[in-house]
């Protein structure tokens, strides 16, 4: 079910969704909470599809917030907000509004997605191109309790990365850091297999990849050990090496969904680490809702500074 509602307020969106309910009956009861996604408009087919693939797990509201504007000098001084609700099949197993916005309304989209969250629901802020600066800090972003950045959407995800250790709060991560989960858990499990002590490091991937750069931070935080970042063709990382007295530890993916996993004093073995799809990698941050403390130490790395947790 879709309804189109132009020039309205979130007064009448939020009569939409309930007349729209009591319409194919279903209750908003199962909806767990509530994810806004604030995108552009050449993006936001994607993001859709990724929240709605990501509600069968985590039934929500989506709200998605495009930033709009009006064609003519005359319409972009007026404020606008038009809006499309969608329920049942239209919306994955949750409900979606697509808030666009325009004029002066754009830059207090706050004050449009505050009456449209769910009672008593945790809220997820996901900016999948263009996040803030200081995301905590932003409008949106201050009605949350997780907030979710891409490094891989920005130009600079060096320059980035480091602004992102300035303004890290709790509740901050990155789906950098999410595409790193099936390489930590590999690493992690490999080095319980084989107790040894790593006395080199090094991470393999294309060149400015910032889950490589976080791996690499995470591996000095946690080894203690200096961690060389080489440069591969990748695709994304392609390759981490631990180096100890009995031999390297190696975990070697070219290409492909399958990697191989090589152990001191033990034959090579073929391991699954697959590149994971948007939906996946959201689906995981809204599994938790409290602060990600190993992301925060993998933000600072092996600096030995604690990273700044202003809200």
């Amino acid at each position: 079910m879709k309804i189109d509602l132009t020039d309205t307020t979130a007064s009448r969106i939020n009569k939409a969704l309930v007349q729209g309910r009591r319409a194919i009956g279903t209750p908003a009861v199962g909806m767990v909470l509530t994810l806004v996604v604030v995108t552009d408009e050449e993006n936001a087919y994607d993001a859709l599809k990724a929240a709605g693939d990501a509600s069968h797990e985590h039934p929500s509201r989506t709200l998605v917030v495009i930033k709009r504007q009006a064609r003519t000098p005359r319409e972009r001084t007026h404020p606008r907000l038009d809006a499309e609700v969608r329920l049942g099949a239209e919306s994955g197993t949750g409900e979606t509004v697509v808030l666009r916005t325009y004029g002066e309304v754009s830059e207090h989209a706050d004050s449009v997605v505050l009456p449209l969250l769910l009672p008593d629901a945790p809220v997820v802020v996901w900016w999948p191109t263009d996040a803030p600066e200081n995301p905590a800090k932003d409008p949106l972003g201050a009605l949350a309790q997780r907030r979710i950045t891409d490094l891989y959407a920005v130009e600079n995800p060096s320059e980035v990365l480091e602004a992102r250790v300035r303004s890290y709060a709790p509740g901050d991560t990155d789906l950098a850091w999410t595409r790193l989960t099936p390489w930590r858990s590999l690493l992690a499990a490999a080095l319980d297999q084989a107790p040894v002590t790593v006395t080199s490091a090094a991470v393999e991937a294309e060149a400015d990849n910032p889950a490589a750069e976080l791996l690499a931070r995470w591996l000095e935080a946690r080894l203690r050990v200096t961690v060389d970042r080489v440069v591969t063709d990748g695709p994304v990382v392609t390759a981490v090496r631990l180096g100890t007295a009995e031999g390297d530890l190696v975990v070697d993916r070219p290409e492909g969904p399958l990697a191989t996993l090589s152990l001191p004093g033990q034959p090579p073995r073929r391991v699954a680490l697959k590149i994971r799809a948007t939906s996946e990698l959201i689906a995981e941050e809204l599994r938790r809702l409290d602060a990600d403390e190993t992301y925060a130490l993998a933000l600072r790395g092996g600096a030995g500074e604690e990273v700044p947790a202003h809200a």
